[in-house]
Order: structure tokens, then sequence, then C-alpha cells
């Protein structure tokens, strides 16, 4: 009987120490989800509060100067009585000297990561790549220092020579891969297999007539410009550009290398030329990966303070013609940080918080370019997968 019953109760018990069991598993699913949430819920928060506070300071700006001072006028003099707040010559100069970095280090970047992935044997891979990301350990204080002691003076005594030869240098590998990719993509349209040797050695001559009349003339071109001053917008753009490339480069390769040898062969297998994998194949898959590469770059030379702080001239000035790189400008970030130390003892004043209304702008501006991005990656990722 006693046997009986306790058969009769185990049932009942298991389901107890079951219900017990289920309780204490859901109860650590929630309490680790709300560790996690928790831990992944500080860099957002950290963000809102960042926002919040450099907001509250600026406000007291914007409410007595109104927006139009700030970003229609020219005249920049805060320490004037009454001062003069106008900072669209800075606006101008972040974006200028971003602009040059971007155009330097996107395209050498891009560049350099296909061939990591898809030119260069692994070994070389492997020696090359980390001497690139070397540059980004390199602290910004010495790329200031360089840009001020070594390149300013080099463009001040010798710049159309060093213009020259940098365009030798950086032009003339780019335009013949230029002229070697164009000239293999120029076949596709050719039908007959028999024509296409014969089409693509015509075309590559043609193209590389009009590269060489461009690489003639823009190395004259930069032959006859006269630098004034070292202290300029390219000065610092081509630091900032150094400085963004390794960014650029490791992003950029990663997106490539993931990209995978599958679709490589694929391509191949269909009779695809290198050209026509990487062009048509290999970089429209990686695009995500490429822009988030561009982006990270625009966001270091924007974000950048020590170099333009001591190599851009520091002239809020917008450059006669628009485009000149050779004139001083002065930057948000290089504003920002050359004035905070006497805005301090006026605290409560508009110089005080002007200065927080730029670094609301910088950070608009980041916000804006991150929601660019993911919309343009979530939309790649959409047409990749046939959606």
């Amino acid at each position: 009987m006693v046997d009986m019953g306790n058969r009769n109760h185990a049932p009942a018990d298991d389901l107890i120490l079951s219900a017990r069991a289920n309780f204490r598993r859901k109860a650590g699913a929630w309490l680790g989800q709300g560790i996690l949430f928790a831990i992944t819920s500080v860099a957002a928060l950290a963000v809102l509060f960042i926002f919040y506070f450099i907001a509250r300071d600026s406000i007291p700006f914007f409410a007595s100067r109104g927006f139009a001072e700030f970003f229609t006028d020219t005249a920049w003099y805060p320490s004037r009585e009454p001062g003069h707040f106008g900072a669209l010559p800075i606006f101008v100069g972040s974006g200028l000297v971003t602009l040059g970095a971007v155009f330097l280090a996107v395209p050498l970047g891009v560049a350099a990561a296909v061939c990591l992935s898809d030119v260069l044997p692994f070994s070389v891979r492997q020696v090359v790549k980390p001497i690139i990301e070397i540059l980004a350990a390199i602290p910004s204080v010495a790329y200031g220092f360089f840009a001020l002691v070594v390149f300013a003076p080099l463009l001040q005594d010798a710049g159309n020579k060093v213009l020259m030869t940098a365009w030798w240098i950086l032009a003339g590998p780019t335009l013949l891969l230029l002229v070697m990719v164009l000239g293999d993509l120029s076949t596709t349209w050719v039908k007959n297999e028999k024509h296409v040797r014969a089409a693509r050695i015509t075309a590559t001559l043609l193209i590389g007539c009009v590269a060489a009349y461009v690489l003639v003339a823009g190395a004259r071109f930069m032959g006859a410009i006269t630098i004034i001053t070292g202290t300029n917008a390219l000065n610092v753009s081509v630091i900032l550009g150094i400085m963004a490339l390794p960014t650029v480069v490791s992003v950029s390769e990663d997106a490539l290398q993931a990209a995978g040898r599958e679709l490589r062969e694929g391509s191949y297998a269909l009779g695809a030329t290198r050209a026509e994998t990487l062009c048509r194949t290999i970089l429209p898959a990686a695009s995500s990966g490429i822009l988030a590469a561009a982006m990270l770059g625009i966001m270091r030379a924007l974000g950048e303070t020590m170099v333009v702080w001591m190599a851009s001239g520091n002239a809020a000035q917008i450059p006669e013609p628009f485009f000149n790189y050779l004139m001083p400008i002065r930057t948000l970030t290089a504003t920002i940080a050359g004035d905070m130390g006497e805005a301090d003892h006026v605290t409560g004043s508009d110089r005080y918080h002007v200065l927080f209304a730029m670094g609301l702008c910088l950070l608009a501006f980041s916000f804006i370019c991150n929601l660019i991005a993911e919309w343009f990656v979530a939309r790649q990722r959409r047409k990749l997968g046939g959606e």
C-alpha cells in the first residue's frame, strides 16, 4: 500500500519540481536579458545625455541671438563688445577640410582594400595591412606637429614642386589602373568573340591617350601654383586624409572579404574577367560596408581637433574663390577647443553658449550621416536579398 501511495503521488511531485525548474529557468532568462539590455542601453543613454546637456547650453544662445546671425553672417568676433557670432566661415572651413580629406582617403582606401583582398597574394596582405593600420595608432598631436613643423614649411617654400610630385605619384598609378579597368570593361558590348581582343586594345589605347593628356595637363597646372602660406586647408586636408586612411582601408577590406569566395568563383565561372568581377559583382555586394567605411572616414576627419587647430591657420574667412584650398581656414572643432578656455571665464555669456551651439551642430550632422548610412545599408540588404 505504501508503494502504491508513493507511486500515485510521484507524478504530482514531478509536476511541482518541473514547474519550479521552469520558473527558475524563465527567471534566469529574464534576469540575463535584463542585465544585457541594461548594458546595451548604457551607450544609448550616454548619447542621449550628451545631446541633452549640449542642447541645454546651446539654447540660450539661439534664444538671445536667433539663427540668422549664426548660420548666415560671416563676421566672427566673439571677444568684441558687442560680439559678432557669424559662424558661416567656420562651417565652410569644416566642410572644405572634410571634403578634401574624404576625397583623398576614400578613393585611395577603397583601391588599397581591393588590392589587398583581390590582387595581392595572401602572404603580402598579411604584412601590408598591419603596416597600414599602424597609422591609426599614431597620436593626432604627432600628426599636428608634422603638419606644422614639416609639411607647412615644405608647402610654403616649394609648394608647386610638392604638388607636382604628389600628382605624378598619386594620379599616375590611379589613371593607369583606370585605363586597364575601363579597357577591360569596354569590350562587354562586343558580341563576336573574335573581335574582343582588337576592341580591348583599341579602347585601351584611346582611354590611355586621354589619361596621358589629363596627367600631363594636371602636372603643368600643379607646377604653376604659388602657395603663400603653408598653414592652409590643403595642409590639413592631406593630413586628415592620411589619418582617415587606415579606417577606410580596414573596414572596406573586411567588407570585400565578407563578399565570399563563392561569389568570385561564380562570376569567373560565368566568363567574367577580374575587372568585371570586381566592378559588377564584388563592389556592389560590399557597397554597404564600403559606405560604412566612407562614413567613418568622414566622422574621423570632421571630429579631428589637434591637427586643424595647429595647421589650418585659424582664420575665420571664406576662401576666395570658394574651393581655394591654399588659404587659411578655421573649423568648428578648432574653434571650440581654442575658445573654450577663454569663454569659460564668462560662463553664461553668448561667447560661452555659442560653442555649445557649434557642438550641437556637429552632433546633429553626425547623427544625420549615421541615419543616411543605416538607410542605405538596409536598402542594399533588401536589394541583395531580392525583397
